[in-house]
């Protein structure tokens, strides 16, 4: 193939290699297939034009407008995936790494997408936890809200995952309305760069959402502000270098690290050899040591077995990986694939060396291995094989715990009991993720217990959840990807909470209506608004947040509350024993039942007629605050509390729901949830 020139793309414009530019070289065959990096950037006019332009562009829309965005993307880059992988085969990846890279990282922002549209408003102001009642009577509370950063997201990636890695840490940038400079890894930035140039033909994006640097940054960290964020994935020494760089320290600059991990894998006591557990602890181990050849910041570096277990754990993963084919990412035979680049290989051989002095390579040799494909060059290109160590003396053993191996590198080692195990993975000083296999729920019980401060996430698997687990070494954007310690501090995707990392989340304190008005969420005590007609007869788009109904009175009778029992079964004394009741603390006597207050709300204010309201989705938040007794009577106010379109055909209504006896005093309180036309 000709030589590549990967641009940046700055302020608007692609800028070609210059002068600072590094060749990449081609991860099979060791020659050079690109060069990338122009130490003439502006990185300043780069900052500046993501804060002005691309950042109040995407504070114009909204969080579904965004997360609209974020889908139409994914589908943009689902189309011309197969362009990326052709392109990634030059990182030593097979076709079933793209599947985790690309693939992933396209699912990622689907599921931004969505999450978007269910979890977050059709505004600007993402609320926070609930109303805080500051005030005896209400007057005065509290509420927390997250707004857009007003700066700039400077992503730094790693080299493993040129796709997934972009795409995990943008797609919660844009939905919190926040401009990125995407910064991928010199070794594997000429597919971020295909993604990147993807992404901004299909004009799906506003002017200024994104910028790429491929090559180095400069000194783009020196000019960052309190508003800006730094989102890095790498080694450990390079987050300490930048972390501490006197800019961000000054200005409190945000710095989300996901680094170096010793991540461990425990058999459970159970798990002995011809169970379930035991193959699937070999399988699991197997795949996350030879996956993207052990390039993961996932993949199991410890392994930690039963001590009357270890020979047989060697013995079956041994025989497992004696059958990974390597060679050629583009053949469909191989298994695994290479490092990314020669410079990784020696680093990985250099710390695979250093575990050696404290444990027994038993599996995989370094100088005598064979490579598949003609065009796959073992001398020349970045291949390894997958090395399995043993280490006897865990407990005195210092590397095996503090040193990683980038590669298809891990170690094996024997624990006493259960206290044992918890304590080698707890040894590795922080993780993004440990795993248990076991049968036994008591196992799972005291490693959540003894090692989750340590562990970003804990992954259990056995024979009931392993048809459709995801595998260790899989972060999901449904679940918080980072860890303590040693594995950075910090915390990406997880949903909305990775969104909120690029918000600012501020306590608001006021009166019902300015909280009402800010959080665009009626608020009980504010402001009620008499509609014209019957809330129900009125369409999604002419109901006003606060619009209010208030019903007529209804007494309950003592056949009613006879009658209900009767009629489905609930027979519960509190309603049908007067003098049973009156021994409960609760009850003055027999008290109406909960859910006949609330079909006698449902009839006071249900406007029968066909009309805009489409269907009753559910409620939220039920509370029975007092009884109702025979021949006391209730009376509803139904106030529109918040408006989420859903498509252009129908939107959802949060009504707020309070009954009230005839003394004014809150019997229930609810939410209810209707799709209306619009």
């Amino acid at each position: 193939m000709s030589l590549l020139e990967i641009s940046s793309f700055a302020a608007g414009q692609w800028v070609a290699p210059g002068t600072g530019a590094r060749n990449i070289a081609s991860a099979i065959t060791g020659e050079v297939i690109a060069s990338a990096g122009n130490d003439a950037l502006d990185v300043q006019g780069m900052l500046d034009y993501a804060r002005a332009v691309g950042g109040a562009n995407l504070r114009k829309l909204t969080f579904h407008d965004r997360a609209r965005m974020l889908k139409a993307l994914a589908g943009h880059l689902n189309q011309h995936k197969q362009a990326l992988y052709d392109l990634s085969f030059n990182t030593g990846a097979t076709q079933s790494d793209h599947m985790i890279d690309i693939d992933g990282g396209i699912g990622t922002m689907f599921v931004f997408a969505s999450k978007g549209r269910r979890e977050m408003p059709d505004g600007h102001v993402y609320l926070d936890g609930d109303v805080e009642q500051l005030s005896r009577n209400g007057t005065f509370l509290g509420q927390h809200i997250c707004t857009p950063l007003r700066g700039v997201a400077v992503h730094i990636n790693a080299f493993n995952f040129p796709v997934w890695g972009m795409l995990e840490k943008l797609a919660p940038t844009l939905l919190a309305g926040v401009p990125a400079i995407v910064k991928p890894a010199t070794n594997s930035c000429y597919v971020t760069e295909l993604a990147v140039k993807l992404m901004l033909d299909s004009g799906i994006l506003p002017e200024g959402a994104l910028q790429l640097v491929s090559g180095g940054l400069g000194d783009m960290l020196d000019h960052l502000t309190m508003q800006d964020v730094v989102s890095f994935t790498g080694s450990a020494n390079t987050a300490l270098k930048l972390r501490a760089n006197p800019v961000i320290l000054e200005n409190s600059v945000r710095f989300v690290a996901e680094q170096d991990s010793l991540n461990a894998s425990i058999l459970g006591p159970d798990a002995q050899p011809g169970t379930p557990e035991f193959d699937l602890f070999v399988k699991e181990v197997s795949r996350e040591m030879t996956t993207k050849a052990g390039q993961k910041c996932t993949a199991i570096r410890r392994i930690i077995a039963p001590q009357a277990q270890v020979d047989a754990v060697i013995e079956a993963l041994s025989a497992r990986l004696s059958k990974t084919v390597i060679g050629d990412p583009r053949l469909d035979t191989t298994r695994m694939g290479a490092l990314v680049s020669n410079s990784q290989k020696r680093d990985v051989l250099e710390k695979a060396e250093i575990i050696g002095q404290e444990a027994e390579r038993v599996f995989g040799d370094p100088e005598n291995f064979s490579v598949d494909g003609a065009d796959a060059d073992a001398e020349k290109g970045a291949f390894v094989p997958p090395m399995l160590f043993h280490c006897a003396d865990p407990d005195n053993a210092q590397r095996v715990h503090d040193t990683e191996a980038f590669g298809p590198v891990s170690t094996i080692m024997g624990y006493r009991d259960l206290d044992h195990a918890i304590d080698l993975a707890n040894r590795g000083q922080g993780s993004l993720v440990a795993s248990v296999i076991t049968h036994d729920a008591n196992v799972a019980r005291e490693v959540a217990i003894g090692a989750g401060a340590y562990h970003g996430r804990l992954y259990f698997n056995n024979r009931d959840s392993m048809k459709e687990s995801t595998g260790h070494g899989s972060p999901l954007p449904h679940m918080v990807h980072g860890g303590p310690g040693r594995a950075g501090g910090g915390e990406e995707m997880g949903g909305v909470r990775g969104v909120k990392h690029y918000m600012q989340r501020t306590a608001i304190q006021g009166s019902p209506d300015i909280l009402s008005a800010i959080g665009d969420k009626w608020v009980p005590g504010g402001t009620e608004i008499e509609g014209p007609a019957h809330p129900f007869t009125r369409k999604f788009g002419e109901l006003s947040i606060g619009e209010t109904l208030h019903t007529a009175p209804r007494t309950v009778t003592l056949e009613d509350i006879e009658t209900f029992a009767h009629f489905t079964g609930d027979t519960f004394y509190a309603h049908m024993d007067d003098d049973a009741a009156r021994r409960n603390p609760f009850f003055p006597g027999r008290v109406a039942h909960g859910y006949l207050l609330l079909s006698f709300a449902a009839g006071l204010f249900v406007q029968p007629d066909e009309g805009p309201v489409l269907a009753n989705t559910g409620l939220d938040n039920l509370r029975f605050m007092k009884p109702i007794s025979a021949g006391e009577s209730i009376k509803v106010r139904l106030s529109v509390k918040k408006k989420t379109p859903r498509n252009e055909e129908y939107g959802e209504v949060r009504w707020h729901v309070t009954l009230t006896n005839q003394d004014d005093e809150i019997a229930a309180e609810y939410e209810l949830l209707t799709m209306n036309a619009f």
